[in-house]
């Protein structure tokens, strides 16, 4: 018995020699210094979620998850941000202030009722709402985050982008709140006003978001030539403060849950409709026979695909008006595009999808290539100025086939895919802190800093209601 006892020590002993030396991580800034961190971009940076920008959106943007992360490695003081007054927020619907989106029931055109966004305060007055943004905070400032909705890369350089003056549409309200001189000064000047030793610059995506978002009706794409001007200028004004900093180029926005949620074949007919509307489309066919085109509108039993507007459609001079075809596989349809018109108004069927709801192949192919154009651009500018690089295009489709962070389970997919909000284009707060470990990842990388990452479970994602 004295022997076997004997032989467990031993066993016990060697294991315990055996233990693998296990380095303790041990926050460090590296070759960095982020005693002062400025955060500049568009609506991603700004916190912007669900349709608007909000308070608690703001407080669960990826920039001030990042911050928290560097006041354990040197960070100083407070990360500013131009908080709004409140959760209810502000966004657009066109020119028209509305509060932010939220899950809620709703009873369409059939009576049925479901489940999908809505938003959070229906009667609000746009006007309280709207002075409710402008309200100035800028005796608050100088603030360490100047992110701001909306702006496309130029913004960053244009005099005067936060004045009232200049009417709706040619002023940004969001930087009006927190600009000291909304009718001269120049948002990129704002950054140097805290000290920076430190800087993230995710900007880009408004360039050709506005495109494809209006299924490239109500925006241009920014001429890539202009566009790398433009970027390069911003860098070398962010450098000239300090030269530490991280860039993050810009994801496939043909990928978001805006672009791909709406099936381009939600038609449901049954054979006897399917035949009526072929009788209805025979004179279309016909013509495009005798005209030599390969266009035709036909219909089937089961699943169909819409009938959309398309101005690229290749018909002689006097044919503008049958522009309109059936949707191929895909292209992509908007989130916006009113269901209950095609549900009760005929929309996709009798009356063509309109071109605004629609991304068509040519479209698609003139977003992808701006955005590979630019990506180019941005990585290279990063390269030369030696710049930390986060391939958030990378990363968001590799989350595509869907991914697992801390217990938390990722895709694309709206609603349930736990990155996007509620508006398909935005961030929930999950996918902020998932956002902020892709900044951190490449900090880390670059600098060779310790930065902790943010722990993603402890965030929320979109909120079902009771």
């Amino acid at each position: 018995m004295k022997t076997k006892y004997i032989l467990i020590l031993a066993i016990l002993a060697f294991m315990a020699s055996c233990k693998p030396d296990i380095d303790e991580f041990e926050p460090s800034s590296g070759n960095a210094d982020f005693t002062s961190y400025v955060a500049v971009g568009n609506s991603l940076t700004a916190g912007y979620a669900d349709g608007a920008l909000y308070k608690s959106g703001q407080e669960y943007g990826w920039a001030n998850l990042l911050a928290q992360q560097l006041k354990k490695v040197g960070m100083q003081g407070e990360f500013k941000i131009p908080y709004m007054p409140d959760d209810n927020g502000v966004g657009f619907r066109g020119t028209h202030p509305v509060t932010k989106l939220i899950l809620g029931y709703s009873t369409d055109c059939l009576g049925n009722t479901s489940l999908g966004p809505v938003l959070a305060d229906p009667g609000a007055d746009p006007s309280v709402l709207m002075a409710n943004l402008m309200k100035s905070v800028a005796d608050q400032g100088p603030f360490n985050n100047i992110g701001v909705p909306g702006i496309k890369v130029g913004h960053l350089l244009f005099p005067g982008l936060g004045n009232p003056a200049l009417g709706p549409g040619n002023f940004n309200p969001y930087y009006t709140r927190f600009a000291l001189h909304p009718a001269t000064d120049v948002l990129i000047d704002e950054a140097e006003k805290v000290d920076p030793t430190f800087f993230s610059l995710w900007i880009g995506n408004n360039d050709v978001l506005g495109y494809a978002t209006s299924g490239g009706v109500e925006d241009s794409i920014t001429n890539p030539l202009l566009f790398e001007g433009l970027f390069k200028a911003v860098v070398a004004k962010l450098t000239s403060l300090t030269s530490k900093g991280v860039v993050a180029n810009i994801p496939t926005i043909t990928a978001i849950p805006f672009l791909n949620t709406v099936p381009y074949n939600p038609i449901p007919l049954t054979d006897s409709l399917a035949g009526l509307l072929n009788d209805g489309y025979l004179i279309y066919n016909q013509m495009m026979e005798a005209l030599g085109k390969d266009y035709r509108i036909e219909w089937h039993e089961g699943m169909n695909p819409m009938v959309i507007e398309d101005k690229y459609m290749d018909l002689p001079a006097g044919f503008e008006q049958f522009k309109f075809r059936q949707i191929k596989e895909g292209e992509l349809v908007t989130l916006t595009v009113p269901q209950d018109s095609i549900k009760c108004a005929r929309w996709g069927t009798v009356k063509p999808i309109p071109d605004k709801y629609v991304l068509t192949e040519t479209e698609i192919a003139k977003v992808d290539e701006a955005i590979t154009t630019y990506n180019a651009i941005i990585k290279q500018v990063a390269e030369d100025n030696d710049l930390a690089y986060v391939d958030m295009a990378a990363a968001l489709e590799k989350a595509k086939e869907g991914i697992v962070i801390d217990g938390v389970e990722f895709n694309t997919k709206y609603i349930t895919g736990n990155i996007f909000s509620t508006d398909g284009v935005h961030l929930t707060p999950q996918g902020n802190a998932f956002v902020a470990n892709l900044f951190i990842d490449a900090i880390n990388k670059k600098y060779g800093s310790k930065i902790p990452k943010v722990v993603v479970s402890e965030y929320p994602t979109i909120q079902f209601p009771d």
